[in-house]
Parts: structure tokens; sequence; C-alpha cells
């Protein structure tokens, strides 16, 4: 058993903090910047709530945040009353949020800074994965730090892997949502065009789902998508601020994405439409708009 903090219960951190409580049997301090959530799922787990982020750190042997972009992660890590505040020597920063690689660079710097180690550690998996511990995690750090982290880890997550030094994981997840984008797009052409054709989309992907053509993406989205339901699911809002990063990143390393820029110009037309908070599957809403 270790002490954790967990820091950021939205969607995704709720549940993960819930299994590093429940499954990996820790003692758990969770932040949220609604006190009223952290006190709900301390109703929901145990564990205690603090009111800063550096209260939820102090003492803890590893310490997690869960947060939306590079500016709400440096909120609650290097700014006053942040996570790294309230930590000792040799604790450990774990950050799961999807963010630049820049900032897990700079949040490895300050975390040497204090004597302690820093994993950058973005999912995927979606809620789903979440709730079901079933995450893949892909880490970016010293190889030490993350040996000792992995155990911790292991709670909430099917897969784990060190893709390299920090920085490594949030790259690692920017090529996750490159092929994620271009298969979503691939597969609401695909159910479009079975449509227009006047085939039975249930027996299409029954056939070809079992070839060359199959994905989670076709597995787990082609029933909604063929019903026109987007109501769940991994946020338009998300996969574009994902996207804004990937893009940023290839401005800077020279990659061409140009399947990716257009796919994230066509979420635009899906926020456009209404669908901010529709799932990405979304993509098939903009083909058959009237």
């Amino acid at each position: 058993m270790a002490k954790v903090a967990f820091i950021g219960l939205g969607v995704m951190g709720y549940p993960m903090a819930g299994h590093l409580k429940v499954k990996g049997g820790h003692d758990v301090t969770v932040y949220n910047r609604t006190f009223a959530k952290a006190e709900q799922w301390v109703a929901a787990f145990g564990g205690r709530a603090e009111r800063t982020p550096a209260a939820a750190a102090a003492g803890a042997g590893f310490v997690f945040t869960c947060v939306g972009n590079d500016d709400d992660l440096r909120s609650v890590t290097t700014a006053k009353d942040g996570a790294l505040e309230g930590m000792a020597a040799g604790a450990i920063l774990i950050d799961n949020t999807t963010a630049s690689a820049e900032v897990a660079r700079e949040l490895e710097a300050a975390a040497r800074a204090k004597g302690c180690g820093f994993v950058d550690a973005p999912v995927s998996g979606g809620q789903a994965g979440a709730e079901n511990g079933a995450l893949t995690v892909m880490c970016g750090g010293e190889e030490a730090t993350f040996e000792t982290a992995r155990p911790v880890i292991d709670a909430y997550a099917r897969m784990v892997g060190l893709m390299g030094p920090a920085g490594s994981g949030q790259l690692t997840k920017m090529i996750n949502q490159v092929c994620i984008a271009g298969l979503v797009q691939g597969l609401a052409e695909g159910i479009h065009f079975g449509k227009q054709a006047g085939l039975d989309i249930e027996k299409v992907i029954e056939v070809i789902s079992k070839g060359a053509a199959g994905s989670w993406q076709m597995e787990n989205r082609h029933k909604t998508m063929n019903a026109g339901k987007y109501d769940f699911g991994f946020a338009v809002d998300w996969m574009r601020k994902d996207l804004d990063i990937v893009l940023s990143e290839a401005r800077r390393n020279g990659a061409k994405l140009p399947v990716t820029a257009l796919v994230d110009q066509f979420y635009g037309d899906i926020q456009a439409m209404g669908g901010k908070r529709w799932d990405t599957s979304s993509l098939l809403a903009r083909l058959e708009r009237k």
C-alpha cells in the first residue's frame, strides 16, 4: 500500500482514483477544483479530500494529475498551492493529462529541482476504459522512476509502457490520436457509402470487421453510428484540443499530417452543427447532414 494523491476528478480521473483506492488498496487523498466532487468521491470510495493540490500531495509517495490542458496542469502543479509545493523529495509526480510534450519536460525539470521524480503518462481507452480499469498508459521519464511508479499505475491499466525520456508519453499519445482521427473518418465514409448503396450495414460490418479493415472503432462504434447516436463517449471538443496539440507539435518537428489537419477541420464542422459534446464517431453526422 502506498500513500497516493489524485488531482482532477473528471470523467477519467474519478474512476481512475477509485481503482487506486479499491483495486490497488492505496491510501488515497483527492483534490478537485469543485470540492463537492471530491466529497462525492470520498463518500463513494473512502479516503480523504483536501482543498488545495499542495495539501492533497503532502506526504504522498505518488501524486497523480488528470486535468484539462497545459494551463490547467501548471495551475495544479507548479503554481502557488500546487502539488509540487506539497511534495517531499523522493515522491513521484505522474501526469495522466493529455498535454504537450513541452509541458511534460517543464514538469520533469520542476520535479527534479524538488528532488522528485516525474512520469508523463497520458492514457487511451476513454471513459469505459477508465471505469473498467483497462486503460493503455504511454509513459515518458527515467526508467528507474517508471519502474517504481508502474506497480501503482497498474491499478487502472491493462497496458503500461515506457516510450522514452520525459515528453515521450505525450508524443506517443499524439500518434494515438492521429491514428484514431483517420480511422474514424474512414469508418464514417464507409458506413455513409454503404447506406447510399442500399446495403445492410450490420451485415457489411459483420464481414469486413473480420478482415484487414477491422478496428476497435469499427467493433465499438459502428452500431451507434449506424443509428445516429452520438450523445456519449469521447467528446469532439476534447478531440479538437488533442489534435491542436498534435498539429502544433508537427509544425515544430516538420511532420506532414494532411489527413489529420483535414479531419480536425471536419470536427470543427461538427462543433458548428452543435456537436461539441458528441462522441468523435459523429464524423458520420457531417456526411449525412442535409
